[in-house]
C-alpha cells in the first residue's frame, strides 16, 4: 500500500499498529495530542497521519481521514494500473516466443509416465490415487526401522483405504521387525495390511489396484515417476509378486541358521562379505548404520576365530556361509486377484504409510 513504515513499524497506513491506532483514534477524537504521545509510534509522523500545529509545536494535530483515504486510494489505484501494465508485457512477451515453435502441452492426468517434482507435488498425486483406489495396494519399504513420524505421515491414506476394504501388503526388510511402530501400525490396520520382510528389497515403490504405480526418480527421493503405462505396472507387479513369495510373514520367526552363535543377520551379512561388498554397501542393503553392521561383522569374526577380514573370508567360505539364506517356502500362498490383500505404509516416498516415493 502508499506509504510505508520503518523497520520498527512496518506497515501503511491502511493497517496500523495497535499502538499506532490508539494515538490516532485519540487525536482525530480530541483533535490533537500531546507530542510525547507520539513518540512510541513513529509510523504515525512518518505515514504523514501526524503532523506538529503550527500554534504549538508540543502539540500533533491529525490529519483528516478522508484526505488518508484519498492518498491511499491513489496509490492503490497507482499499483493496480502498474500490475496491468506488467501483465500486457508478459502477454506480448510470451506470444511472441509462443510463435517460434509448435504448441507445447503438459501432459494430461491419464499419461503413462508423469515426472512429478517436489513433496506438494508427489503427495498430490499419492492423495488421488488412495482416493481413487478400490481394492489393492502393494508397497515396498527399503531400509530399516520405520521412525514414528514416518509411519503417521500416511496414517490418513492408510486408514481411509481400510475403511473402504482395501486389501494391503507391505514388504520391509527384516531390520524393520525391530520397530515398535511398524508392530504398531500394523495391529492398528488389522486384517486389512499384512506384512512380510526379507534381507533386502528394491527401491520404494506403491501400486494401487495393479493400474498406477509410484517411484522415486532421484536420490534424495524429491521427484517421484507416476507410471501407468500397462506394461510397466505389469512388470513391478511380477517383481513385487516373487519378493512377497520369498519373503517371511511378520507374524513368523526368522529361521535358524543351524549354526550356533551365528544369528539370520550376521548370516547375510557373511553372504554379502563373502561377494565383495564394503561394509557401508552391506550395511545400506540390509538396512541398518555402518555401525550396527561393523559390531556385527567383529561378532562373526569372534565366532568364526578369524583374525583378519582375509581370515574372515575363508572361514565363511568354510562353514558355508557364502549363499544368500532363503526363507523357507510358505505354507500356503495365494496370489490374490485384484480384490484381494494388499499393503501400505511408507510406500515410495519420505514418510509414512502410503506415503510419497520421495
Amino acid at each position: 500500500m502508499a506509504g510505508q513504515g520503518t523497520d520498527r513499524h512496518p506497515h501503511g497506513a491502511d493497517q496500523l499498529c495497535v499502538a499506532g491506532d490508539r494515538v490516532y483514534s485519540r487525536a482525530v477524537r480530541r483533535g490533537r495530542v500531546p507530542r510525547e504521545d507520539a513518540e512510541s509510534v513513529p509510523c504515525l509522523l512518518e505515514l504523514a497521519l501526524l503532523h506538529p500545529d503550527p500554534d504549538d509545536m508540543a502539540w500533533l494535530v491529525p490529519t483528516s481521514p478522508q484526505e488518508v483515504m484519498t492518498r491511499l486510494l491513489r496509490g492503490v489505484y497507482a499499483e493496480v494500473s502498474a500490475s496491468q501494465a506488467r501483465v500486457g508485457e508478459a502477454v506480448s512477451a510470451f506470444e511472441w516466443y509462443a510463435g517460434l515453435g509448435g504448441r507445447v502441452q503438459a501432459p494430461p492426468e491419464g499419461a503413462a509416465i508423469r515426472v512429478l517434482d517436489g513433496l506438494p507435488r508427489i503427495r498430490a498425486a499419492m492423495d488421488s490415487a488412495t482416493e481413487a483406489c478400490t481394492s489393492e495396494v502393494l508397497t515396498v519399504q527399503p531400509g530399516g526401522i520405520r521412525r514414528e513420524d514416518e509411519l503417521s505421515e500416511g496414517l490418513h491414506r492408510a486408514l481411509g483405504l481400510r475403511r473402504r476394504g482395501v486389501r494391503m501388503r507391505d514388504l520391509y526388510t527384516h531390520v524393520a521387525r525391530h520397530g515398535q511402530g511398524l508392530l504398531n501400525y500394523m495391529e492398528l490396520m488389522g486384517e486389512a495390511a499384512e506384512a512380510r520382510t526379507l534381507d533386502e528389497v528394491v527401491e520404494r515403490l506403491i501400486l494401487f489396484d495393479r493400474t498406477v504405480a509410484f517411484i522415486p526418480a532421484n536420490t534424495d527421493r524429491t521427484i517421484a515417476l507416476e507410471l501407468r503405462h500397462p506394461a510397466l505396472v505389469d512388470y513391478l507387479v511380477t517383481v513385487f509378486e516373487r519378493l512377497w513369495r520369498l519373503a517371511i510373514p511378520l507374524a513368523s520367526q526368522l529361521p535358524s541358521t543351524g549354526i550356533e552363535g551365528i544369528t539370520y543377520r550376521e548370516r547375510s551379512i557373511a553372504a554379502l562379505l563373502a561377494e565383495g561388498h564394503q561394509d557401508a554397501v552391506v550395511a545400506e542393503r540390509l538396512g541398518i548404520s555402518v555401525r550396527t553392521c561393523r559390531a556385527h561383522i567383529a561378532r562373526l569374526s569372534e565366532t568364526l576365530g578369524a583374525a583378519s577380514r582375509t581370515q574372515l573370508g575363508v572361514r565363511i567360505a568354510q562353514a558355508g556361509l557364502e549363499d544368500t539364506p532363503r526363507a523357507p517356502e510358505p505354507a500356503a500362498v495365494t496370489v490374490p486377484d485384484v480384490s484381494g490383500p494388499a499393503g501400505v505404509s511408507d510406500p515410495a516416498g519420505v514418510p509414512g504409510p502410503a506415503g510419497p516415493p520421495a
